[in-house]
């Protein structure tokens, strides 16, 4: 398995997750697991995807995400799981 970490945040609006879940799909990037909350109308989402299927690489992922978080109004950073793990072991 291929796993990213996908981090979304921004100001709350009607779409993100569908948005971000839609791209997903269309690339054969499978939800493993996905956390979300918002708090004082900022949206805040955590997923851990399975990018193994998928034909797009990870820069393109990255940036193409990136680009959807431009325009939705909201930040969206991908990470290795295993740059993500070294970053935050304690």
């Amino acid at each position: 398995m291929n796993k990213t970490i996908i981090t979304v945040v921004g100001k709350d609006a009607v779409g993100i997750i569908a948005k971000v879940c839609t791209y997903l799909a269309k690339n054969q990037i499978n939800v493993e697991d996905i956390s979300q909350t918002i708090v004082q109308g900022y949206f805040n989402m955590m997923m851990i995807v399975d990018t193994g299927n998928s034909a797009v690489s990870f820069g393109d992922m990255a940036r193409e995400l990136e680009q959807l978080g431009v325009e939705t109004g909201v930040h969206i950073r991908c990470q290795r799981e295993e740059i993500f793990e070294k970053m935050h072991r304690i």
